[in-house]
């Protein structure tokens, strides 16, 4: 009987043509603000079958309910009949948003509020049915472009939304795997963008669910959802992190630290221990967990201390034999992948990007906390801290 994923429990957006003409070198607050204004069950069907334009409104429609991460949307590992249209809404919003402990913060942009933005699922030959929201409180243009999505500018130029506008956007989701999605605006306010949050993943499952390195199903307990986060938060002459009151302002300045390629944070899911402590993942001994891990922008190498991926699907490819037994591994910038780990002690389990600078000085880490009873065959302490005997 297959089983569903629910979301856990326990959870206590200027066009991209401009991106093809020359890229503006510089850009002030005044400059950038003249942008502004600027339920019939489907037949099963081979893998990669086309299905006509006219056959679309017949397939089924499921509205997917959109969790902020790292929970994901309640799913079905193996799908159920046929291609459907997986509806979703995704809402921008440009907020301010804290950073650490220290004061830090960032005017994000956002979907649906959440830093990365809101994991979509959804199985290969599916389509995905977007309706993109920019509310008139909003100060920018925003977009979407879908690295999960086949044509041009991945859908960047047909999601174009001014503030009080909406769009809707279908594609077929053609490849399985795990992928980014972002706004992409146009020029620098790509990069702008993007480092400012307005990112997020889809996960386009095989049909027939996840499978090991020998072809054998690979069913998952959990599933969580991580994205990572470089910051550039500009500082004024006596280093303190400098404030705003709108996004636009803090622009020329950001754009600036953004040139020094040298993040003053580094963070999983928008903050500084957004995922440790009393934030920690949950999990149980025995569970497999399916961590789904993206980075928009900057490479990264996550590692599991304690554990190890059991499989790793590098690049996110469904479609490849998974890696085993993995100690680290390794996502490029504007990639992401998925890794499955059953764990087998109880206990704290730190999650990190193994340049460990930016896991311990910048905030590149989560933790596990998993219940259970110990196994002293796995590891014991054989003697306790005592003289030295020698």
């Amino acid at each position: 009987m297959e089983l569903n994923v629910p979301a856990v429990q326990e959870q206590n957006g200027v066009s991209r043509r401009g991106f093809i003409g020359a890229t503006v070198a510089s850009m002030g607050a005044a400059a950038a603000a003249t942008l502004i204004g600027r339920s019939a069950q489907a037949s099963p069907r081979p893998a990669g079958a086309a299905v006509k334009p006219e056959q679309i409104s017949g397939l089924r429609r499921v509205k997917q309910t959109l969790v902020a991460p790292p929970f994901t949307p309640e799913h079905d590992q193996v799908a159920q009949g046929g291609p459907k249209v997986v509806e979703v809404r995704m809402v921008v919003e440009e907020k301010l948003m804290d950073v650490d402990s220290s004061g830090a913060k960032i005017w994000a942009c956002t979907f649906n509020g959440s830093m990365p933005g809101p994991l979509i699922v959804c199985h290969q030959d599916d389509y995905i049915e977007l309706t993109l929201v920019n509310p008139a409180s909003n100060m920018l243009m925003h977009n979407i472009d879908f690295h999960a999505s086949t044509g041009a500018m991945g859908g960047g130029a047909l999601t174009e939304v001014a503030p009080g506008q909406e769009v809707v956007l279908r594609f077929r989701a053609t490849k399985s795997g795990t992928f980014v999605y972002h706004c992409a605006p146009g020029s620098q306010m790509i990069p702008f963008h993007v480092v400012s949050g307005m990112n997020g993943a889809v996960m386009v499952l095989p049909r027939d669910g996840l499978k090991d390195e020998r072809g054998n199903p690979a069913h998952y307990d959990r599933a969580y959802y991580l994205g990572e986060q470089d910051l550039y938060l500009p500082k004024d002459a006596n280093g303190k992190y400098k404030e705003y009151d709108n996004i636009l302002m803090g622009m020329p300045d950001m754009l600036e630290v953004m040139k020094t390629l040298t993040p003053t944070h580094v963070v999983f899911n928008g903050a500084v221990g957004a995922l440790t402590g009393k934030n920690a993942l949950k999990a149980k001994v025995g569970e497999s967990v399916l961590i789904i891990h993206s980075q928009a922008n900057r490479d990264t190498r996550p590692h599991l201390i304690g554990g190890h991926g059991d499989l790793v699907w590098v690049g996110g490819c469904f479609n490849d034999k998974p890696s085993t037994n993995m100690e680290t591994w390794m996502i490029p910038g504007g990639g992401s992948a998925a890794a499955l780990y059953t764990f087998r002690q109880p206990g704290t389990y730190a999650y990190i990007n193994h340049n460990l600078i930016e896991a311990i000085l910048l905030g590149a880490a989560a933790h596990f906390q998993v219940e259970g009873n110990w196994n002293d065959d796995l590891m014991s302490q054989v003697r306790a801290p005592g003289p030295i005997t020698v």
